[in-house]
């Protein structure tokens, strides 16, 4: 998470949102912007993360059906 604080646009690249990151990198270049691209790009990863979870408990129960 301290990685997609402080380098917000190569966080999101390194994860594969490759188009989210280069704007969020562009973004990062301003002074001004910096802060709402760690914002996006920490709500991100934990969207990212989420979506894990999610798919973990799908196959989860998708087994336990069998």
């Amino acid at each position: 998470m301290l990685f997609a604080i402080l380098l917000p646009g190569i966080s999101m690249i390194v994860r594969g949102h490759v188009f989210k990151g280069i704007l969020c990198g562009i973004l990062h270049i301003t002074l001004i912007g910096w802060i709402p691209a760690a914002i996006w790009a920490v709500a991100s990863y934990r969207e990212d993360l989420a979506e894990k979870r999610h798919r973990e408990t799908l196959d989860f129960l998708a087994r336990q059906q069998r």
